[in-house]
């Protein structure tokens, strides 16, 4: 609990067996953390039992993506702030008091990987991605009037429960490009969001997103197109 709200963390995981209970484990050692929630997306391996022996809460999403595991986990999540991440070690769980420290001023905090004082030696954030990700959050903030803005892909961030009422219903991506629109709905309705600064370390095992120039190429693109079709189209 953080001063006296509740506080959700939220994981999606597709195979995560390698680390999952690692993950809960450091998230849950965080004091102020009520719930660890972990959407199981289909996982063909033990991803789901690790993490219930872990102590963390499992549901499952059949609907297969990214974007469709955080908006089941952002909907079963109970807590006042809801806080995104990931299971795959990239991640500290300390981190979750900065994003604490600025949940009474704004209704979304976000996290940027691309400072380079945090990012770790093995951490997948080399130049192409770093300078990929800023390029398309500047777009995300100049098209929308956003906050300063420098990362458009970082999981890592929380949401108050009653942000998530307004928007949960709009959000419309199942796929790997879900986080700038989540951030593009926010703004759309009026909402206050601000970065910061993050770890992100080396993950365990391969990103099923990032991992290699042509996953890393084909999310990006995903995320130019939904940023100009939401600035173009709007939001339902």
């Amino acid at each position: 609990m953080w001063n006296g709200k509740t506080v959700s963390i939220v994981f999606p995981a597709y195979n995560e067996e390698d680390n999952i209970a690692e993950a809960v484990g450091d998230f849950k050692n965080v004091s102020a953390v009520d719930e660890v929630l972990v959407v199981n997306n289909n996982s063909k391996d033990r991803t789901a039992e690790r993490a219930a022996t872990a102590g963390a809460r499992v549901v499952t999403e059949t609907i297969q993506g990214y974007g469709a595991a955080l908006q089941r986990g952002l909907r079963d999540a109970t807590g006042d702030y809801i806080i995104l991440a990931e299971p795959d070690g990239t991640f500290v769980g300390r981190d979750v008091i900065k994003l604490l420290a600025y949940a009474e001023d704004f209704d979304m905090v976000c996290g940027t990987r691309t400072t380079r004082e945090l990012i770790w030696e093995q951490a997948n954030m080399g130049w192409f991605l770093r300078l990929g990700n800023i390029i398309v959050a500047k777009m995300l903030e100049f098209l929308f009037s956003g906050p300063s803005l420098s990362d458009c892909g970082c999981t890592l961030r929380l949401i108050r429960g009653e942000a998530r009422d307004r928007i949960v219903e709009r959000l419309e991506v199942n796929g790997s490009h879900f986080l700038p629109e989540m951030v593009i709905v926010m703004l759309l309705n009026g909402l206050r969001i601000i970065e910061i600064p993050v770890n992100y370390r080396g993950r365990v095992g391969e990103s099923k997103i990032t991992g290699n120039f042509k996953g890393a190429f084909k999310t990006g693109m995903r995320m130019i197109f939904l940023i100009w079709r939401l600035r173009i189209f709007g939001n339902k």
